[in-house]
């Protein structure tokens, strides 16, 4: 890839995110007052999470070489490059510590992403983040994430491979 096509490619990607975060979800009117689900997709924002005590470091993905004294926990977590406000990648877990010890594609992704930038001197500051506050039902937890993904359209998940290619594979 050329730096004028990964340039053209993070553009587009990034006018898709930009236009969901700039379009309000519809509200559907209710005869009652409910409380909002903390679990809806339209408030969650991977690029506004802040960060909580009980989070892993969030410099760099670095935490994947500290040794984990624990499963972790249920989340959702968002592959994203700071640098391009990106969201390239929505996982959920129900072991946070452990789900990115092992093999895991976007791990190559991620490093073809990071060579690619660092070939052409292209700024890039990729990064972890968490959303702890996920069901800790399976079903509930990946349908979040599959909603996520949708709306996002991040690259990385094989959900949009169609709309974005592989080029980082």
């Amino acid at each position: 890839m050329s730096a004028d096509a990964l340039l053209k490619w993070k553009v587009q990607v990034l006018d898709c995110q930009q236009k969901v975060r700039e379009t309000k979800p519809v509200q559907q009117a209710t005869l009652f007052d409910i409380p909002p689900n903390h679990c809806d997709p339209d408030r969650i924002d991977p690029l506004q999470l802040q960060v909580r005590r009980r989070s892993p470091p969030w410099a760099s993905l670095s935490f994947l070489r500290m040794p984990a004294d624990s499963p972790g926990e249920a989340c959702l977590y968002f592959i994203i490059d700071s640098a391009a406000d990106l969201i390239l990648y929505v996982g959920e877990t129900c072991r946070s510590n452990k789900r990115w010890k092992g093999i895991h594609a976007c791990k190559d992704y991620i490093a073809s992403y990071q060579d690619l930038h660092y070939r052409y001197g292209m700024k890039t500051a990729v990064n972890i983040t968490f959303w702890w506050d996920t069901p800790t039902d399976r079903r509930a937890r990946q349908e979040l994430e599959l909603n996520l993904i949708l709306k996002w359209r991040s690259p990385f998940n094989k959900e949009n491979w169609e709309r974005w290619g592989q080029p980082f594979s």
